[in-house]
């Protein structure tokens, strides 16, 4: 006995990451083929966990040693906010995706309006764990990062203050004025395609910061083919003594695809593990990124690196926009439940031949919250009842299957509503 209307379901689901990427071939873009890596990884994780590296947001995030307090805020209780004083920079990386960012031109030109930012997110947040502050260069007007880290201390005075940078304009002078005006965390962007002479000038900058500055980081990310200049990094980072490096999962930011081409770049396929329509401008991650990265931390534990180290994958960055979207009206339904692992609302479903028999179960034991769509013949229940379904089967003798709905919060001008936007198999969950 076929389930026709869980069949049709599934389909719409894929239909939607399929003309996504079929809109994105068609404009030249390459992706590898679909799960290519994705074996590699699992087996890769497993080992790490193994090695008792910390499992964050749902995978999205792995840490071992030091973990920067911005990154634990970024999904954290207190949240992490990050403005720029100008888009203006002296590099021109061929993966910068601040040209997604709204207003580039204007900001680029007449800088950004960062008092507006502060004062809005004070208006959002009485408190606010973690701000940070980017480019843009910074360095290229220490000036304006200076009155930025002094109006953001008055704000969030108990807020731990971080900085990114590339590093190759720090000096003694610009370090110290921007410790005096309360910066915690200096973070450098190490390029993986400078020349030896540039990063060796980076290096230099970071002991230089060591002696200004409570935190020394690097968050950097890590191009697929680059393992040994990698590991020499890693080598060069623990004898300057730096707190840790964010590894970042590559991505194309929809921009330069003849830079990426020519390097022999594929995308990660399928492009995101939840298909949404997110908010973050960083791209598309590159194929092949969270392998080598996986395959780094390992290098890293058992060469005895000192430094924290810390795999923030694009989905981590997703996970923050999440869980901003669904937490604030986690506890305003009832039948929905908040995923604390990825942050999406989520619901049970069955569908068509699953229906009736669920709903005698369901119905059996009091659950509260079954609403059934005659267009999807869906029948949907709060998560909390799944283990009642364990065992059933349809009149043939056919086990039914049900499924988690992941749900985003939305709200815009058309107002505020659920987007449904991702189908899975129900796994087994425990009752105790």
């Amino acid at each position: 006995m076929e389930n026709e209307a869980l069949y049709k379901a599934r389909a719409e689901y894929a239909k939607v990451e399929q003309r996504y990427v079929d809109s994105l071939r068609a404009k030249g873009l390459k992706f590898a083929e679909r799960g290519e890596g994705a074996d590699e990884c699992a087996r890769l994780r497993e080992q790490l966990a193994a090695r008792g590296v910390k499992v964050r947001n749902a995978g999205a995030s792995l840490s071992a040693g030091h973990l920067s307090p911005a990154c634990v805020e970024c999904t954290g209780e207190y949240g992490s906010e990050t403005f720029s004083t100008t888009f203006k920079c002296h590099r021109d990386c061929y993966f910068c995706f601040n040209k997604n960012q709204p207003d580039y031109e204007r900001f680029f030109r007449a800088g950004c309006p960062w008092e507006e930012g502060l004062a809005r997110c004070k208006s959002e947040h009485e408190t606010l764990g973690c701000v940070g502050l980017t480019g843009g260069e910074p360095l290229l007007d220490v000036d304006d990062s200076v009155a930025f880290l002094h109006r953001a201390r008055e704000l969030f005075p108990d807020a731990h203050m971080r900085m990114y940078t590339s590093g190759d304009l720090l000096t003694a002078e610009s370090a110290q004025r921007l410790a005096d005006a309360g910066l915690d965390e200096i973070r450098f962007s190490v390029k993986d395609d400078d020349p030896p002479h540039m990063q060796q000038k980076v290096l230099d900058a970071m002991r230089l910061a060591k002696d200004f500055f409570p935190s020394v980081m690097v968050e950097m990310p890590v191009v697929p083919g680059a393992e040994q200049h990698m590991k020499d990094l890693l080598r060069a980072f623990d004898e300057i003594g730096i707190d840790g490096i964010n590894l970042l999962e590559f991505c194309f930011p929809f921009c330069n695809w003849p830079e990426f081409e020519k390097r022999g770049l594929k995308l990660k396929n399928p492009p995101f593990e939840v298909m949404y329509d997110y908010g973050y401008s960083g791209g598309l991650a590159v194929a092949g990124s969270e392998e080598l990265i996986l395959r780094l931390m390992l290098w890293a534990l058992d060469e005895g690196i000192g430094i924290g180290l810390h795999y923030c994958s694009l989905e981590n960055k997703h996970r923050s926009e999440v869980r901003i979207k669904n937490e604030r009206v986690a506890g305003g339904f009832s039948e929905f439940e908040f995923d604390e692992g990825d942050f999406f609302l989520k619901i049970g479903k069955v569908f068509g031949t699953d229906v009736e028999v669920a709903r005698q179960a369901l119905e059996s034991a009091g659950c509260d919250g079954l609403r059934f769509d005659e267009d999807e013949q869906s029948l949907a229940f709060p998560l909390r009842y799944a283990p009642l379904l364990e065992g059933l089967a349809r009149p043939d003798g056919t086990p039914i299957e049900p499924q988690i709905c992941y749900f985003v919060y939305e709200c815009d001008d058309e107002g505020a509503y659920l987007v449904d936007v991702a189908l899975e198999d129900l796994p087994h969950r425990s009752t105790t």
